[in-house]
């Protein structure tokens, strides 16, 4: 069995976060410039890969520019892919999968999986939008990019439990906080974290409100860092 490691998960507002074990940093749809929320700018922020769920402008958000400073890989859907690699360095490492594919990393993988949403790319085409189960340090966590309530959330964990997951929970774009509550009964998963909400009028929603649900229905444990706060596997 491979050893785990301690697993650091840091909110940085909105959907955006880094995931790391010590020894390699995540950095999850890094919408930092024009977030409202954010607690770190796209200069100062540090990561060894990149992973973008899909094309919409506050989940993409800096991918480029901190890829191009930092010279590091860029993970992400084929039909995002195709768009970002016009405008990253030629040459640039971009590995892209469809859904049900896994990108393996010297570090661990990425598997993406489906999320139930519209999305188009910053120039306007057509993206297919995934969620993104991530092992790292031998542990696993799921952010679920940008869905509705739907079965599918149930599989994404292949019948094991997960460590985390990073579960929209904002409504109007995707699930609310109540659907959220629903979905942390089919994902299989010790620890979820909410994401998605504040940033704007439109997701508003009581945060609190939402941990005590999830603590209340007893089907994993909830906790909300607030945007630069991390919780520790």
């Amino acid at each position: 069995m491979e050893s785990m490691s301690t697993l650091e998960i840091r909110y940085l507002g909105h959907a955006a976060f880094t995931i790391g074990d010590g020894t390699t940093t995540l950095l999850v749809d890094p919408f930092l410039t024009g977030n409202p929320k954010a607690s770190v700018a796209a200069a100062d922020v540090e990561a060894d890969a990149i992973l973008v769920t899909h094309g919409h402008p506050d989940h993409v958000g800096d991918t480029v520019a901190v890829a191009t400073r930092l010279g590091v890989p860029v993970l992400t859907t084929m039909s995002l892919g195709r768009e970002l690699g016009d405008d990253l360095p030629e040459g640039h490492d971009l590995k892209t999968a469809n859904l049900g594919g896994t990108i393996a990393m010297p570090w661990g993988s990425v598997r993406l999986v489906p999320a139930a949403h519209f999305s188009v790319t910053p120039k306007g085409t057509p993206d297919v939008p995934s969620g993104m189960v991530i092992e790292l340090g031998g542990r696993r966590v799921y952010h679920v990019g940008d869905t509705a309530l739907v079965a599918d959330l149930a599989l994404a964990g292949r019948g094991a439990k997960l460590d985390a997951a990073l579960l929209c929970i904002g409504g109007h774009y995707t699930m609310d906080r109540v659907d959220a509550v629903e979905a942390t009964r089919l994902i299989n998963t010790d620890l979820v974290i909410p994401c998605h909400y504040d940033t704007f009028p439109p997701i508003a929603t009581d945060v609190g409100e939402f941990v005590s649900d999830v603590t209340a229905a007893q089907h994993a444990r909830a906790a909300a860092p607030k945007p630069g706060e991390a919780v520790t596997l």
